[in-house]
């Protein structure tokens, strides 16, 4: 069985890593402050030096780009096959689809437009030429050739060009619009054979477990990678660049913020339901999400929570699951605004066809990438592969501060996971809402008292 798919309460495979207690020192969010005042340290005393030190982020980034194609593949396939048969899921998850895939969309909208508007990347003129470009390009690969085919051969090319002629080619290439092409073709496929497919299921999750796996190794040398990028970005670009960072991180937050007030407080409001009396009601899983940046840490205790809401056990044993794979809002607004934000930074300018290749892009590469720190920053580059205009050293800028952004991005994600379960039952009525309203008013103590619903 597909790990992540709708299992029900114990059925979910947790890939999250670092969360088991440790010393302090340990930490891997110290290790990222510390080496972040490191770099900022010595870009400002020593330029020279810090700009030296770029082999580090490069190693890091080369590291990432080893596995963007494996993951995205993966992670892709076990998004569509976990999500089973709409037959078998009936209009709870077709309903939870289409819910999904607007919230999404609609997340995306609001990173770009914030960016848009903000223009946290404007002013900081990285080099569209030169070292840094070419050492960035290789360290993701050969990427970008169907964004290619569009300026040179117009719409048949580009659309002929997803197609790989053969899938070893496109995972040697590094190609992420033919791995996506495949990765589709693929999950559709398995969740067609039925139980032919379940050997092939149980390959795709060790399969997947592994690469997560190594994801999470290659996390604990982000220090280093951070250090590097720091250094070489303030010993470059001076202190201004600091500024523009830190607008970008409080930029992110706001807008999650804003999102979460605005659109998900809209949904809410539309089940009758209070989004703060819920807030508060998960309080103590928002503070295990912030303090980890996973909420896969949480998922028994969430679902548990909200079935004492009112809501059917078959209904959050869909949502919950499906939604940690497809529902994503936080990385959603991240991609959106991570892309705008690197165009700016080099001077880039987008067009609306552009635009429309990364929205679509995003849709399909963030699907499954939850559960481990600093996954996110592979997703950004899978998604970044589909506009080459943007040298793909602009990564070493973000690198720089995803690990801080990561905790909105937690809790944003989180959040839309637990309005997509009353929603899509709300939709669906399979939910008591006197019985929400009682035990979100009386708060987080009523949890333990409230009866479940009849499975």
């Amino acid at each position: 069985m597909i790990a992540g798919s709708p299992l029900g309460r114990g059925g979910y495979v947790s890939y999250a890593v670092g969360m088991t207690k440790a010393p302090l020192y340990q930490s891997l969010f110290l290790q990222i402050v510390v080496a972040t005042a490191g770099g900022v340290a010595i870009g400002l005393l020593d330029p020279a030096l810090g700009m030296a030190l770029r082999p580090l982020s490069d190693l890091f980034l080369r590291l990432i780009a080893m596995i963007v194609s494996p993951l995205v593949f993966c992670v892709v396939v076990q998004g569509i096959a976990g999500a089973g048969s709409l037959r078998t899921v009936g209009r709870v998850g077709i309903k939870a689809l289409v819910y999904f895939e607007a919230m999404t969309t609609l997340a995306l909208g609001f990173g770009l437009l914030a960016a848009g508007l903000a223009g946290p990347g404007r002013g900081m003129h990285v080099p569209l030429a030169g070292r840094a470009v070419t050492d960035g390009a290789v360290a993701l690969g050969s990427v970008g050739g169907s964004a290619a085919a569009l300026r040179q051969g117009g719409i048949g090319a580009f659309l002929l060009n997803i197609v790989p002629t053969s899938p070893v080619r496109a995972f040697a290439g590094n190609d992420v619009l033919q791995i996506l092409f495949f990765a589709i073709l693929f999950g559709c496929a398995l969740t067609q054979v039925g139980p032919a497919g379940q050997p092939v299921a149980r390959v795709i999750d060790g399969l997947t477990a592994v690469m997560f796996r190594i994801m999470g190794i290659v996390t604990r040398v982000a220090p280093v990678g951070v250090l590097g990028a720091v250094a070489w970005t303030v010993g470059h670009y001076g202190a201004a660049a600091l500024g523009q960072l830190g607008l970008l991180v409080v930029l992110y937050v706001g807008t999650v913020a804003a999102f979460v007030a605005l659109a998900l407080g809209l949904v809410m409001r539309r089940c009758g339901v209070g989004l703060w009396r819920l807030l508060v009601y998960l309080r103590a899983e928002l503070l295990i999400v912030a303090a980890t940046t996973a909420s896969d840490a949480v998922l028994p205790q969430t679902m548990d929570k909200l079935e004492r809401l009112g809501i059917r056990r078959e209904v959050v044993g869909l949502v919950i699951p499906a939604g940690y794979s497809f529902n994503l809002d936080a990385l959603s607004i991240y991609l959106g605004m991570a892309v705008l934000f690197l165009a700016q930074a080099t001077g880039t300018v987008l067009g609306w066809g552009q635009m429309a290749l990364v929205l679509g892009t995003a849709l399909v590469t963030s699907k499954g990438a939850h559960g481990v720190p600093g996954v996110a920053i592979v997703i950004l580059a899978a998604t970044l592969a589909v506009v080459p205009q943007v040298p793909p050293i602009g990564l070493v800028l973000v690198v720089s501060v995803d690990w801080f952004i990561g905790i909105a991005r937690a809790l944003g994600n989180f959040v839309g996971n637990c309005v997509a379960t009353i929603a899509v039952a709300a939709w669906e009525g399979e939910i008591d809402l006197a019985q929400a309203r009682r035990v979100l008013a009386a708060g987080d103590d009523a949890a333990a008292e409230a009866p479940l619903t009849a499975s």
